[in-house]
């Protein structure tokens, strides 16, 4: 990470966080509006909603205001939008929340159903928000996926602590079934619901 990126002190979020910027940074200027994985969804539109889920995850720990818009609306609209600037002030927010997180609690609060995890947990599950959504923009620019084995590992762990009771919500489609010589990366993105092999064309 460089100088100026804020980090949590959590290896699974800090990872995933750089994932998204790498995959956002990739997006060219003509990009926004094409499809991704997540159905119906533009590029921007998946964007805003991970833009939102960070600031959503902040406010679940430190009581501050939530996004101003609703994560699971998007908008797709990025006119006069920064989106380097609009993606770091959230993982900022994420990145300070977390650090300041108490490790040795039980239960942090958090977003999603049951509303409470570890602290571990907690920040993998804010991770694994930002590091899937930065594969669905990835793919849908044609860029390479951000993901690693070591990354989804632990992401595999923490979502299946928390993505079932998503799943009849919409936040992720039924699981996929697992393929013979899939890796680390292509179970995780399986067990939410993706292709690993999707393509736009």
């Amino acid at each position: 990470m460089s100088d100026d990126v804020i980090s949590s002190g959590w290896d699974v979020l800090d990872a995933s966080h750089e994932a998204l910027r790498t995959a956002v940074r990739s997006v060219p200027a003509d990009g926004w509006h094409l499809p991704t994985p997540c159905a119906d969804w533009t590029v921007a539109q998946v964007f805003q909603h991970a833009v939102g889920d960070q600031i959503g995850y902040a406010a679940a720990l430190t009581g501050e205001p939530g996004p101003d818009f609703n994560p699971f609306a998007p908008s797709g609209d990025m006119e006069g939008v920064d989106p380097a600037a609009f993606l770091e002030d959230a993982l900022a927010r994420a990145a300070k929340a977390w650090a300041g997180a108490d490790r040795d609690a039980a239960e942090v609060p958090v977003p999603p159903p049951p509303h409470k995890l570890s602290p571990w947990s907690g920040s993998a599950a804010c991770g694994l928000d930002a590091a899937v959504h930065a594969w669905d923009i990835a793919r849908a620019t044609g860029r390479p996926s951000p993901l690693t084995p070591e990354l989804a590992r632990p992401l595999l762990k923490v979502a299946r602590e928390i993505v079932e009771p998503l799943r009849p919500r919409g936040a992720y489609t039924a699981a996929l079934a697992p393929d013979e010589g899939d890796d680390d990366v292509a179970v995780l993105l399986r067990y939410l619901g993706r292709d690993p092999l999707w393509s736009a064309s």
